[in-house]
C-alpha cells in the first residue's frame, strides 16, 4: 500500500510565481540516498551495522550514524529516541521513511505503524522538546524527507478524567478523556488522567534550510502545534497528512530570512480536523494553517474542518509593509466544514478580525489564487462524518460555555490589599463543555481517503 496526494497533477496550475519557487523541489518519490540504513525497535540492536538483515534498534542512533543524504527505513513499532527519552533530533540532511514490516519486505504505513508516541514513562526526560526536532541549515539544495510516521502526544499530555456528569471535566458522553489541561492551570477537579504532564512542546519543531518534505504522516493530540518550524531559505512541502485534535495550529511555518520570496511552503492534500484554541476561553489560535510572516504559501486540495477558531489564518503580517506586499499567498480548491468563526481569518484594520467564508475568497486581495474553495456539500459531510469519531464530533458541534465572576470588596484579602494601596481582586470562572479532549487513536486512520480527491488519500 502506498500513500499519494489526491490531486498531484494540479500542484501549481495557474500559480506561476510559486511554481518558479517550488516546482523543482516537490516530488513523491523516495530519494535513492547515499546509503540506506534499517531500523527496527522490535528486532534490532544498536550494536548492529544497520543493514537490512542487521537493523539498528534506535532511530536516533541511526540518524547519528548515517551520512548526509542517507535514507533510513523504519519498521513498525514505537520509537522514543536515545534511551527512550521521548524525542528525536534530526540534524543533517537525510530521509526517514516509516511503515515497513519488521523484515522490510513490505511497506504499508497503516498496517505496519511506525509511531512516535511518548507516554508517562517519558515525563521526566522529554522536557520542552518537539517529539521530532529538525534543525539543518547550510544547503539550499539539501533534502529532508519525513514520510509515513505517526506522531501522537495523547499518552503523555494531562487531561481531566472523563467525568461525564461533572461539568468541570468538560467530557462529552463517549469521549475517552475530559478536556486537556493547560500549562498554567490548576483545575478544581481532583481526579485526573493518571500521571500525565503539562508541557508546551510540538510534534515537529525546529528550523531548516533546503527542500523539506513532510508527507503521509499522522499528527494527533499535539499540545502545542503539530508542525511549528522556521524556513531559513528554500521550500517546505507538507502534503497527504492527517492532523487531528492539535492545539494552536496544525501547521505553522514562518520565514526565517530578511529577504522576501526566499522561503515558500506548499500545504496541500491534507485532512485537518479539530484544531483547538490557545485556552478554553477560545479567544485566539485554533487554526488549520497559518500564513506566517516572511513566507510564500500555496494552500490547496485540503479538507479543513471543525477548527476551534478558523480554518486559515492570514492575519499575521510583517512589520515591514513593503516586504508584506511582496509575499505570494494562495488558497484554492479547498473543502471546509464546521469551522467555528470562518474559513479565513483576516485583520479588520480596526484591531479586530474579519472572518471570511470560502465563497468570498475571491475578494481577498492577499490571495493570488483563490478559485474553487467551498463548503462541503451534504453528501461529503455525511461521508466524512461516518469516518470521524461520533462522540467527539457531537461534542464539538454542541460546545457550550459559561463565564462567571465574583468580587467581594469586603473580603479580608481585599481589605488588606486596599490598605496597602493595591488593586482589589475578584475571581473568574470559565467552563466549557469540551476543549482539547484526546481523540481516539484507532479512529484517525479511517480519515485517509475519507473524501475522494480532497485531503489525504490512501491507495493500494
Amino acid at each position: 500500500m502506498e500513500f499519494t496526494s489526491g490531486n498531484a497533477q494540479n500542484k501549481f496550475k495557474g500559480m506561476s510565481d510559486i511554481e518558479k519557487l517550488t516546482k523543482e523541489t516537490v516530488t513523491e518519490e523516495t530519494p535513492k540516498g547515499t546509503e540506506t540504513f534499517y531500523v527496527s525497535v522490535n528486532s534490532g540492536s544498536n550494536r548492529n551495522d544497520g543493514s537490512q538483515t542487521s537493523p539498528i534498534k534506535d532511530l536516533q542512533k541511526a540518524i547519528d550514524l548515517a551520512p548526509e543524504g542517507a535514507v533510513i527505513c523504519v519498521a513498525e513499532g514505537n520509537y522514543l529516541g536515545y534511551l527512550d527519552q521521548g524525542w528525536v533530533k534530526v540534524n543533517k540532511y537525510l530521509s526517514i521513511v516509516g511503515g515497513y514490516s519488521d523484515d522490510f519486505s513490505q511497506r504499508d504505513p497503516v498496517k505496519f505503524r511506525t509511531t512516535m508516541r511518548p507516554g508517562v514513562a517519558q515525563k521526566t526526560t522529554s522536557g520542552n522538546q518537539g517529539v521530532m526536532d529538525i534543525r539543518v541549515v547550510g544547503k539550499r539544495d539539501g533534502v529532508v524527507l519525513i514520510d509515513g510516521i505517526i506522531f501522537d502526544r495523547g499518552q503523555i499530555s494531562l487531561y481531566l478524567a472523563p467525568l461525564h456528569d461533572d461539568e468541570r471535566a468538560a467530557a462529552p458522553e463517549g469521549c475517552e478523556t475530559g478536556r486537556i489541561v493547560n500549562v498554567d492551570e490548576s483545575p478544581a477537579v481532583a481526579v485526573m488522567q493518571p500521571a500525565g504532564m503539562k508541557s508546551a512542546f510540538q510534534l515537529i519543531s525546529g528550523e531548516a534550510e533546503g527542500n523539506i518534505t513532510i508527507r503521509n504522516c499522522l499528527f494527533l493530540n499535539g499540545y502545542h502545534f503539530a508542525i511549528q518550524m522556521a524556513c531559513k531559505g528554500g521550500h517546505f512541502n507538507v502534503n497527504n497528512n492527517v492532523f487531528v485534535a492539535n492545539r494552536m495550529a496544525a501547521c505553522e511555518v514562518r520565514g526565517g530570512l530578511a529577504q522576501p520570496n526566499t522561503c515558500s511552503i506548499a500545504f496541500h492534500d491534507n485532512t485537518v480536523l479539530f484544531t483547538w484554541c490557545r485556552t478554553k476561553h477560545m479567544e485566539d489560535m485554533g487554526y488549520g494553517f497559518r500564513y506566517m510572516t516572511g513566507i510564500d504559501a500555496d494552500v490547496y486540495n485540503n479538507i479543513i474542518g471543525c477548527s476551534n477558531y478558523g480554518a486559515l489564518d492570514r492575519s499575521y503580517v510583517d512589520a515591514d509593509k513593503a516586504k508584506e506586499t511582496k509575499r505570494v499567498t494562495s488558497a484554492w480548491n479547498n473543502l471546509f466544514f464546521g469551522n467555528r468563526n470562518g474559513d479565513l481569518v483576516m485583520p479588520s484594520g480596526g484591531g479586530g478580525w474579519t472572518f471570511v467564508l470560502a465563497k468570498n475568497f475571491e475578494d481577498v486581495d492577499q490571495l493570488v489564487k483563490y478559485e474553487n474553495n467551498r463548503e462541503m456539500n451534504e453528501t461529503e459531510v455525511n461521508v466524512i462524518s461516518e469516518k470521524i469519531d461520533a462522540p467527539y464530533l457531537k461534542g464539538f458541534i454542541g460546545i457550550t460555555g459559561t463565564e462567571t465572576s465574583s468580587f467581594n470588596p469586603n473580603s479580608s484579602l481585599n481589605q488588606f490589599r486596599n490598605a496597602l494601596g493595591m488593586n482589589m481582586q475578584g475571581t473568574e470562572t470559565v467552563r466549557v463543555s469540551m476543549y482539547g479532549n484526546r481523540y481516539p487513536y484507532e479512529k484517525t486512520f479511517e480519515l485517509f481517503g475519507a473524501v475522494d480527491g480532497y485531503g489525504a488519500q490512501m491507495i493500494k
